[in-house]
Order: structure tokens, then sequence, then C-alpha cells
């Protein structure tokens, strides 16, 4: 009677809302839960991420730069913190915007372009870190301008730890 009883009440709570893909870029806040696909396409699991790994498919971080904190008092020193990444992946700061600059768009463009030897159609994986919209934003792009292998990681740079990855250090891609 009592597994009944939970069953009712199970199915009678509200289920994990399924966030929809919206029909243009997504804005701030960029951090928070994100649809399951790209264009219809499901993202990667790590596991799926660790394969493409190890078969040699270019992986893309487009993580923004680190800004310097607003606020420092004057004359105070800092320094960029280092980027980690997953090892190997070309890092292409900034390009996971809403709105991209037109430098800022022919960046992304070239980056993908060199990553996958000017073939469109290779496979390549985009990601940033988990339930971040600028992956999202950037394979959405990457789809529209036609890099028909694109394959997003919408786990980044936690689940690819969670599965046992490690990370690197990483600097901007040559650009803008």
């Amino acid at each position: 009677m009592r597994a009944l009883a939970a069953l009712f009440l199970a199915a009678a709570l509200p289920a994990a809302a399924e966030v929809p893909e919206p029909s243009g870029f997504r804005a701030e806040p960029y951090r928070a839960p994100v649809p399951a696909t790209v264009e219809g396409r499901p993202g990667l699991t790590a596991a799926e991420a660790a394969r493409l790994h190890a078969q040699g498919v270019p992986f893309v971080d487009v993580l923004p730069r680190q800004k310097r904190p607003e606020g420092l008092p004057q004359g105070t020193i800092w320094h960029v913190p280092a980027h980690r990444t997953i090892p190997g992946a070309v890092w292409l700061p900034d390009t996971g915007y809403d709105r991209l600059a037109p430098d800022e768009e022919r960046y992304l463009r070239d980056g993908l372009a060199r990553v996958t030897g000017g073939q469109p159609a290779a496979p390549l994986v985009i990601f940033c870190k988990r339930d971040c919209w600028m992956s999202w934003n950037a394979a959405k792009r990457a789809l529209g301008w036609g890099f028909a292998g694109v394959q997003w990681f919408p786990g980044g740079v936690e689940d690819w730890q969670a599965e046992g990855g490690t990370l690197q250090e990483a600097v901007p891609a040559p650009g803008p």
C-alpha cells in the first residue's frame, strides 16, 4: 500500500523541467541549465567526449578570458589566472557570447576552419563548463555556418574531470 501511495505521489510531482532550445542565441545569465540538444543534436556525455578525444577529434574551448575584477584599488597588481582546459583543446576565448563583434566572429570562424583543416564536415567538439550557454551558442553558430561535424559537450571541464580526465594550462589561439 505504501509503495502504491509513493508511486501516486511521485507521479503527481512535476518532472525536472527540460530546457527548451531557443530559436536564437542565449544572453546572460550564461551559467544556467542548458537544453539537451543544440539544433536538435544531442549533447555528448563525458564518456562519449573521452572516446572522441582518444580518437584525435579536435576540441574547442570557448570559455571567456577572465577579466580584471572591478573595484580593485588603484595600484593593485592583478595576475590573470591560468586557464585550464582539456588536453590538446584549442582555446578560442570570448566566442560564446550571444552577440559577437565582427573580429570575434572571424576569430571563431577561422579557428574552427583551422581545427577542421578547412573541412566543414570534419568532426570537432565544442565545450566550456557545465551548464554554460557559451558552448551552446558557439556550437549553434558553427552549425549555422555549415560546420556539419560539430558536436557539443555540455558537461565541459567539470564532467571531463568527473570522468577521470585531466586538465592542462592553455593560452588563447592566435587571433584578434
